[in-house]
C-alpha cells in the first residue's frame, strides 16, 4: 500500500475540527473511505462527529455501523477477524453514500476494499495527541491533535 501526505493540521483543538472537516471535504475525492487511527482516546470519534455535522453521532462501538444523511461510519474496534467486514453487507449501506469513515480500519483495509464500490477513493486520517499525559483526561478540549491525511493506493 502506498501513502502520499496530502495535508497536515498541527496543534487542531476540538473547536478547530469543524473548520478542518470543511477543508478536508473540499480536498478529497467523492466518494471517499477515510480510514481513521491513532490511538484509543486520540479523537477519532470526536472527529467523526464534527464530520457528520449532526450533534447526535454515537461511536458505532457496540453497533459497528451507524448512518447519517451522506455519510456511513463504522468502527471497527471489536472486529477480531477481516470475514467479519463481510457479513456486514458494506456495499449495500454506501449506494447513496459519499462518505465512509471508518474508525480502526487500516489492519483490514484490504477487505474493505473489497466490500466497497470500485469508485471511491481511499484516504488514511491518522490522529495522534500532543500532551499524550492529558489523552485520558475528562476534559478533552484541553488538548490538541494532530491530523495527517494520506491518499492510500495499491491497496
Amino acid at each position: 500500500m502506498k501513502k502520499k501526505v496530502l495535508r497536515e493540521w498541527k496543534k487542531v483543538f476540538e473547536a478547530d475540527l469543524g473548520y478542518i472537516c470543511f477543508e478536508l471535504k473540499d480536498t478529497i475525492s467523492k466518494p471517499a473511505v477515510i480510514i481513521l487511527e491513532g490511538p484509543m482516546g486520540s479523537g477519532k470519534t470526536t472527529f467523526a462527529k464534527s464530520f457528520i455535522e449532526d450533534g447526535e453521532t454515537m461511536s458505532p462501538s457496540y453497533s459497528i455501523i451507524s448512518e447519517s444523511k451522506n455519510v456511513l461510519h463504522a468502527d471497527f474496534y471489536r472486529i477480531e477477524e477481516a470475514s467479519e467486514i463481510v457479513h456486514l453487507e458494506l456495499s449495500l449501506y454506501l449506494e447513496s453514500k459519499q462518505f465512509f469513515l471508518a474508525e480502526w480500519g487500516e489492519k483490514y483495509i484490504r477487505t474493505i476494499e473489497k466490500e466497497t464500490p470500485e469508485e471511491f477513493t481511499y484516504y488514511l486520517m491518522e490522529v495522534s495527541v500532543n500532551d499524550i499525559s492529558q489523552q485520558e483526561s475528562s476534559v478533552k478540549t484541553s488538548f490538541s491533535r494532530n491530523f495527517v491525511l494520506s491518499e492510500l493506493s495499491e491497496i
